[in-house]
């Protein structure tokens, strides 16, 4: 080997080593950039706010991550490796505040909501007839409507209206064409689930168990569930709630998701308060001659005890029950109608029969997926605000009056 290829060998050696040094550069930082973003991608949307200091940050809430370039040709950078990128290696992560849901007035002119008033009173031409009043259960000691909820959904249960030709939809709502028109929840259960809701239940505002008005809310509380703990602090600490009005960590909550096939699925106009409006958006599809009411309507409806606790965060309640693992896994289907506290087993409702699709069990659910769910109502078209708390529970449905084709 002459000098002359010494001299080269030493030239490529050391242009060698200058690029294995680059790409370790490079690696450190894409690894830098991962780690940071993972930490992130960790976070849920309300974690993050509840960390994040949003009074005066980007009102997008945004999180901007950027990385300067270094030279070189195609790579890590906010110009590119190379040409004008230039830099100094280095990734910056800037947080300008992340923030739960946008609920603004939009300021886009927007046409007539068509679902607005939809809510029906009467069923004939001329508007008289009062159909859908609420009316006494038992005339001269007949049963005078059809069957009511909530009812039992204890496995095995079976109530003594005959539904035979009212059969629920078993199927998925969706797979049917009906689509959620309304989220609301009521305090405590409406339904009747021995060993996950029932009278044994726990809760921090409840007085031995006892079906009664909460003075604090003065609505009528339901049956409970059995997770509430007074010893562990995810029960016990409250949630500095945002959005959700009157809402307590540890207790229970039934929430509930009218569909419907005359909603107006897929647009702005969907999600309606009241429920009825979305129920009965659309004209044509619903009727009572010939009655389709319980194929053409249903409610989805899940339990859960509240807890302090990101580890239970769900962002997307607004869509429906949850359907993963053992959540929405056992599914009472039956017949019945409306609910509320304006009812009770002396004064019934007439907006029956409708299918009600019921997850028997109880399950843990953050506060903060409550309040995102209350942020995205607010950023509906129309005027959800009276559906951010609790309503009262309607009392469990007398034998005689619930349906017997629980399945």
């Amino acid at each position: 080997m002459n000098s002359n290829d010494t001299g080269k060998w030493v030239v490529l050696g050391a242009v060698s080593l200058c690029v294995v040094a680059v790409s370790f550069a490079t690696l450190a930082l894409v690894v830098d950039i991962k780690s940071d973003l993972d930490v992130i991608s960790d976070l849920s949307p309300a974690s993050i706010s509840n960390v994040v200091d949003i009074s005066n940050t980007n009102p997008a809430g945004s999180v901007d991550v950027s990385a300067s370039g270094e030279g070189g040709a195609g790579g890590v950078g906010g110009s590119g490796m190379g040409g004008s990128g230039g830099g100094s290696g280095e990734a910056t992560i800037i947080t300008q505040g992340v923030e739960v849901a946008m609920s603004a007035e939009p300021t886009i002119k927007l046409g007539d909501n068509p679902c607005e008033g939809k809510k029906p009173l009467h069923s004939d031409a001329e508007g008289t007839d009062n159909y859908f009043a609420n009316q006494d259960c038992v005339v001269d000691g007949v049963i005078a409507v059809l069957e009511q909820a909530g009812a039992n959904v204890t496995e095995g249960y079976e109530g003594e209206i005959d539904a035979t030709g009212r059969d629920p939809i078993t199927n998925p709502y969706w797979m049917e064409g009906l689509c959620p028109v309304n989220v609301h929840w009521h305090l405590g259960a409406e339904h009747l689930s021995v060993g996950e809701f029932d009278d044994h239940g726990a809760a921090p505002l409840s007085d031995g168990h006892k079906r009664h008005l909460l003075a604090e809310s003065e609505v009528r509380e339901g049956f409970l569930c059995h997770h509430y703990d007074a010893t562990q602090p995810r029960y016990t600490e409250e949630y500095n709630w945002q959005h959700c009005e009157g809402m307590h960590v540890g207790q229970t909550y039934e929430v509930h998701w009218p569909h419907s096939a005359a909603g107006a699925c897929g647009t702005p106009n969907q999600y309606q308060t009241p429920f009825y409006d979305g129920v009965f958006c659309t004209d044509g599809i619903i009727s009572l001659d010939p009655l389709n009411t319980y194929m053409k309507i249903g409610v989805q409806a899940q339990v859960y005890t509240i807890v302090n606790d990101e580890n239970y965060y769900y962002p997307d309640m607004i869509r429906g029950m949850i359907v993963d693992g053992d959540m929405g896994d056992d599914i009472a289907k039956y017949t019945g109608s409306t609910t509320g506290t304006s009812r009770d087993n002396e004064v019934c409702s007439k907006y029956t029969p409708i299918t009600w699709q019921v997850d028997r069990k109880c399950h843990l659910i953050s506060a903060s997926s409550f309040d995102k769910l209350c942020a995205d109502m607010k950023a509906q078209r129309d005027d959800m605000s009276l559906d951010l708390h609790a309503h009262g529970a309607r009392e469990l449905v007398a034998d005689e009056l619930a349906a017997n084709n629980l399945q």
